[in-house]
């Protein structure tokens, strides 16, 4: 059977129709609700030949057919129509970087709670992996008597910091020149590069006793070791039960429990993205078990120039497409023009 235009405008309006429904479809309904100029008896003739073809299926308990995760295909890639954002959505979508963030964390984690409360779905970020970013700068500062913080920045903006106790010989004079020595000997360095056994041989090579240097050098290392592979930043995790899909229990918390598994989130991002462009991948195209009643929405985003980080929308295969992919990828641009302004000007004093 070849898949005609015919074919193709009933097909969009099922899809269309079970999107905003959430309810099977039959014939008689496509017939009334649709200008599509067939009669029933074709269009149910029709939905008979797009279930062989494996693009519709029949739910036992319904004389309606839903979409299968075929017809969600090709739905994305050929049949839906594009969703403009109006001047209402963008001023909603804009208020992700309407406060002035300091840190790359700070923008995820806006980015992400936007994007849930515009979808309606759940809404995921992962920074590039940061054990191969570069640090940019290192501070020590005193808070009182007997403690300091120790603040690392990488080139991606991230800042991770160490609350420590030094000995209460430590004056600001002295810990501004470890802060120097520091930035002289380690920035510019890959996180893999400052490892243990440079930070121990920078306690050789800078005069100052060792209660004073090791809790700073200990730090400065907590630090490094707080910027890991990944970071990852989950909004709106309960949105899924609003949707009839998941009202089954067993179900949800399957769903819930997998956003509790870091590693395996950040492989799903990784493995559905591409160099470029929005990855929509659906239903059973996902690779992980958990999220095959899922779509999974992922763009991917820029941080000095070479690492890559993602953004993601996960939601039931009867997501509305159209509207979720417009989002992300204004979202994306929104993000990259943040970080540009983060790295252009941000903590340079640091």
């Amino acid at each position: 059977m070849i898949m005609d235009d015919r074919k193709k405008r009933i097909l969009q309006a099922i899809i269309d129709d079970y999107i905003d429904k959430a309810e099977p479809i039959g014939s008689r309904t496509i017939a009334r609700k649709y200008e599509l100029g067939l009669s029933s008896a074709t269009i149910r003739n029709e939905m008979a030949d797009l279930e062989e073809m494996g693009y519709l299926a029949q739910p036992h308990t319904s004389a309606g057919r839903v979409p299968s995760d075929k017809g969600y295909r090709l739905y994305v890639d050929k049949l839906m129509p594009t969703h403009d954002l109006n001047r209402e959505e963008i001023r909603e979508l804009n208020s992700a970087t309407e406060d002035r963030v300091y840190e790359l964390s700070q923008l995820l984690r806006h980015a992400t709670a936007v994007l849930s409360n515009f979808t309606k779905y759940t809404s995921m970020a992962v920074t590039p992996k940061l054990r191969s970013s570069t640090i940019k700068a290192i501070q020590v500062v005193p808070i009182e008597a007997g403690k300091a913080l120790v603040i690392v920045v990488n080139n991606a903006g991230i800042v991770k910091n160490s609350l420590i106790k030094v000995s209460e010989q430590a004056t600001s004079e002295m810990l501004g020149r470890i802060t120097n020595l520091l930035n002289d000997k380690l920035a510019g360095l890959t996180f893999e590069q400052a490892d243990t056994e440079r930070i121990k041989t920078l306690a050789r090579e800078i005069g100052v006793t060792g209660d004073i240097l090791t809790p700073i050098l200990n730090g400065t290392a907590e630090c490094m070791y707080q910027m890991g592979d990944h970071e990852m930043y989950v909004e709106g995790s309960t949105n899924i039960l609003g949707h009839p899909e998941f009202k089954d229990m067993d179900k949800a918390r399957q769903f819930l429990s997998l956003l509790d598994e870091k590693t395996s989130i950040c492989k799903a991002l990784s493995d559905s993205t591409r160099p470029v462009g929005i990855t929509v991948r659906i239903g059973s195209e996902n690779e992980l078990c958990s999220i095959r009643d899922c779509s999974l929405v992922t763009v991917n985003y820029n941080v000095a120039d070479t690492m890559v980080g993602t953004i993601g929308i996960i939601g039931p295969t009867r997501m509305e497409y159209s509207k979720v992919i417009s989002s992300i990828g204004y979202m994306k641009k929104l993000v990259c023009e943040e970080i540009n302004r983060l790295l252009g000007h941000e903590h340079e004093s640091v």
